[in-house]
């Protein structure tokens, strides 16, 4: 078969053709992109407005973290979602931005207790919530649900990749209308998420399923992919404290449970979980405080303190985060709760 030379030509230049408008396309976009900043990581400021529109915190945490009206951070997933870093600065004295993200690991945690110091050389506190799910043994320590690490990535490349994703070419549209709006409306600053009212929207507490699942036993024996006698997390954040300043407070929360959830006391899976916390109170030691309410307290015992195994209510909340506040060396009653 004869092939025309001609013609052969033509559907080369159309390639070539072809191939530079979709570069001429794809650098366009970059541009537009990293122009428009759509989540608010400050690596431009060509749309110079702070914050971000309502949107979950995986992807608010960029904004938030980097915020220089803050001082202090709490991190975890919803296990620590309910403290307020408003009653703690009032009893602090230190601005605390709200920075959990629920159903997170230790692996996403870490990476946005990174971030957030990367951004604030000289933070004055750092609150890290570690619950069962930093007893993994993994050293990969895999997030447990998608996670948009790109966006909390130093390097520019990571960044430029992640970019690409279609959820974002939909953010940069939403972007610039939330832009052009006289007085838009803000993801909350501080990200604190009361989930309380989400929670009582899906039905009362008393529910025969909810009351199951804050009465059920807890297995005696740990999960396979529960750490022995290595826990990975605890070397990380053994690293990321020694990165604190001399002068920064670092608390190490247990998050309470149902008590009737717990692990019965001298069984191997009660074994595990101890060894674990005694593992990562090592890792912040000698400077680091531990709030620990993994253990069973008079406080934790009521028909309204939990609406699961692990999400307690706002009684609860408030006890907690009276201990953190204790924990940072919080003022004297009578004291000014906002010195400088």
């Amino acid at each position: 078969m004869r092939v025309d030379p001609s013609t052969d030509a033509d559907w080369r230049r159309f390639a070539v053709r072809l191939v530079t408008v979709a570069a001429g396309l794809l650098a366009g976009y970059l541009a537009l992109a990293l122009a428009v900043d759509p989540y608010d990581t400050g690596r431009t400021r060509l749309l110079a407005r702070d914050g971000v529109r309502p949107q979950g915190p995986r992807t608010a945490t960029a904004s938030r973290g980097r915020d220089p009206a803050y001082a202090g951070a709490i991190i975890g997933n919803s296990h620590v979602q309910l403290v307020s870093p408003e009653r703690l600065r009032a009893a602090t004295g230190i601005p605390f931005v709200q920075l959990a993200v629920p159903g997170t690991g230790p692996g996403e945690q870490l990476l946005v207790a990174d971030y957030f110091l990367r951004h604030h050389p000289q933070a004055r506190a750092l609150v890290l919530g570690a619950d069962a799910f930093w007893c993994t043994g993994d050293p990969a320590l895999p997030p447990l649900r998608p996670f948009p690490s790109w966006l909390l990535a130093e390097d520019w490349a990571r960044y430029l990749r992640g970019l690409l994703r279609i959820t974002v070419v939909g953010e940069v549209v939403n972007r610039i209308g939330w832009g052009l709006r006289a007085a838009p409306r803000r993801a909350a600053p501080d990200g604190y998420w009361d989930y309380e009212p989400d929670y009582l929207r899906l039905g009362s507490p008393d529910t025969p399923e909810r009351v199951a699942s804050r009465t059920r036993p807890a297995p005696d024996e740990p999960d396979p992919g529960e750490g022995g006698p290595h826990f990975p997390a605890a070397a990380r954040l053994h690293a990321l404290a020694a990165r604190l300043g001399p002068g920064a407070g670092l608390v190490l929360v247990f998050p309470p449970v149902a008590p009737a959830t717990r692990p019965r006391p001298g069984t191997p899976r009660a074994a595990a979980a101890a060894a674990c916390r005694a593992a990562l109170a090592a890792a912040v030691a000698p400077r680091g405080r531990v709030v620990d309410w993994s253990g069973d307290r008079p406080e934790l015992h009521g028909p309204d303190l939990f609406f699961d195994a692990s999400h307690y209510r706002h009684p609860v909340a408030r006890r907690l985060e009276a201990d953190i506040a204790a924990a940072l060396g919080a003022p004297a009653a009578g004291a000014d709760g906002r010195r400088p």
